[in-house]
């Protein structure tokens, strides 16, 4: 079995990838956002943390959050995102992936891929780089030919704040940038 090795830093700021199971595509629909917005709401409530920033791709995510102070706690609250989604999900019409051999075992739903992708972000280069390769997301994949098109993503809120400009994104603000694509 593979080593998987986190990197905890209290308070520090991270980029994810979370990938639905077999990249099923549910997190664009109505139902999806509602149960992922709700599941997140509740575990910011339970475990405070600062989503900095996100994207909803239809099988899978990128989000930036900022922890807090002496807190490097990520991985829990993962875990009740995802089951809250799962649970919320299934129970309200949402349906399941098939599950393998090895879910069945661990009574396992087939809703989200077992792992993630986790960046510590070093200093304020590395979270610019991140959150720009977050925003352009969209473009990557051919779901809009312009980032400001698309609707489930922070961009618009930083385009408020002034730190990006409406037209952003024209050409790839992160050549070579791939291993956020996780699977």
């Amino acid at each position: 079995m593979p080593n998987y090795r986190r990197n905890f830093v209290p308070g520090g700021t991270y980029f994810f990838t979370v990938v639905t199971h077999q990249r099923r595509r549910i997190l664009t629909t109505d139902l999806g956002r509602r149960c992922l917005r709700e599941a997140i709401q509740l575990e910011q409530a339970k475990a405070p943390f600062d989503l900095f920033a996100i994207v909803l791709l239809p099988d899978h995510l990128h989000a930036i959050w900022t922890l807090p102070p002496g807190d490097a706690n990520y991985p829990l609250r993962w875990q009740r995102i995802k089951g809250e989604f799962t649970r919320a999900y299934l129970l309200t019409g949402g349906a399941e992936g098939v599950p393998s051999p090895s879910r069945r075992k661990r009574r396992e739903r087939a809703v989200w891929h077992r792992r993630y992708w986790e960046h510590t972000c070093r200093d304020e280069d590395d979270l610019k780089r991140f959150l720009d390769y977050l925003h352009w997301n969209p473009v990557k994949h051919g779901l809009v030919a312009r980032v400001r098109d698309y609707p489930w993503s922070t961009f618009q809120r930083f385009v408020e704040r002034g730190e990006y400009e409406l037209c952003w994104g024209e050409c790839d603000p992160c050549p070579g940038l791939e291993e956020p694509e996780w699977e």
